[in-house]
């Protein structure tokens, strides 16, 4: 086998690899993303049925606040 038969069977190979190695890497990293976004997301619903529960418990308060006010109200006019 001729030296330029042999280099150009190296780089090949070389190219090869690599190429194997930074598709493998990014899948990897592919992957990587994917979970990381379903644990945001998971995180994401937490934090939304908190705020709804939050919302909930001014809305509560909010009603209360206004039962009283007009409770106030009646005992200033009788």
């Amino acid at each position: 086998m001729s030296t330029v038969s042999k280099v150009v069977l190296g780089v090949s190979v070389g190219l090869t690899l690599s190429t194997v190695a930074a598709v493998h890497l990014n899948q990897t990293w592919d992957r990587e993303r994917l979970h990381e976004g379903v644990v945001r997301d998971l995180e994401r619903q937490d934090r939304k049925k908190d705020n709804l529960r939050l919302l909930e418990e001014q809305r509560s308060l909010t009603a209360q606040l206004l039962l009283l006010q007009e409770e106030q109200r009646r005992s200033r006019g009788v």
